[in-house]
């Protein structure tokens, strides 16, 4: 395999995570947060996200700067250290807020829902910046 096609198969290794959460995510706007099972399920939604964005981009660092795209391999090495900081701390404030909801506290599924349109915002950014960078990690040969 070529240097750019290299580069390429790992563009398509971390858009896969990153599509799949903008598709599945949004689902969740159509159902309400104060059911237990919903915001479960919701939750390992996050965590699956943060795990696959975490390896994918490890893998994806890795492949860029063994196809010589050093600057690719650092971005993208920043958005899996992202994710895999990211996880933990997420996680724990959505437990924190999930306990909150649990003991009573009225307010807490709108914080909830509040993260929920922050992670999908944050995916959503990082996906438009990494499908605008497509044409310079595959230049055009003429």
């Amino acid at each position: 395999m070529t240097h750019t096609g290299l580069a390429l198969a790992a563009t398509v290794i971390l858009l896969f995570p990153m599509g799949f959460f903008l598709l599945s995510a949004p689902a969740f706007l159509l159902v309400k947060l104060d059911i237990p099972p919903v915001t479960m399920l919701l939750r390992g939604l996050f965590n699956a996200h943060f795990m696959m964005m975490g390896i994918a981009g490890v893998v994806c660092a890795i492949a860029f700067a063994v196809a010589g795209r050093p600057m690719f391999a650092v971005g993208v090495g920043l958005i899996a250290a992202f994710a895999i900081w990211e996880r933990r701390r997420f996680l724990q404030r959505m437990d924190a807020e999930l306990d909150a909801r649990d003991s009573g506290d009225a307010s807490a599924v709108r914080r909830l829902r509040r993260m929920h349109w922050a992670g999908m915002l944050c995916n959503a950014t990082v996906l438009a910046v990494f499908v605008a960078s497509i044409p310079y990690i595959a230049p055009a040969t003429a």
